[in-house]
């Protein structure tokens, strides 16, 4: 059994918060929380909150001991991109793209 969280359209590029999930794919949720909390990137405060969501799922709905959790899953998918304007020389207008994340957490319980 596993308990997923997902936090969709937030304003942080995919590109950026791979580096993150990265870092805590696999890992106990106490360590994952643990390297979240202190790793200075606008990302990982995002992550905490979806990791923290996915470990209450699991408690709440499945009746899972948060104590045996480990995050099995994590992805940040490309999600729809904000397009912007900026002037430049000339009359020019150059395109701004800002990038939006999709992103998800299971967890599972150790056997």
């Amino acid at each position: 059994m596993e308990a997923k969280a997902v936090a969709k359209h937030i304003r942080i590029s995919p590109r950026k918060m791979k580096f993150v999930c990265d870092m805590v794919r696999g890992k106990h949720i106490d360590e994952a929380l643990a390297i979240l909390k202190f790793h200075p990137s606008k990302g990982a405060k995002i992550l905490e909150k979806v990791v923290r969501s996915a470990a209450a799922n699991a408690e709440n709905n499945f009746d899972m001991d948060i104590d045996k959790l480990f995050i099995s899953e994590v992805y940040a998918n490309q999600g729809p991109t904000l397009k912007r304007w900026r002037p430049r020389a000339k009359g020019a207008a150059y395109k701004i793209l800002k990038r939006t994340s999709h992103i998800g957490v299971a967890v599972k319980e150790i056997e």
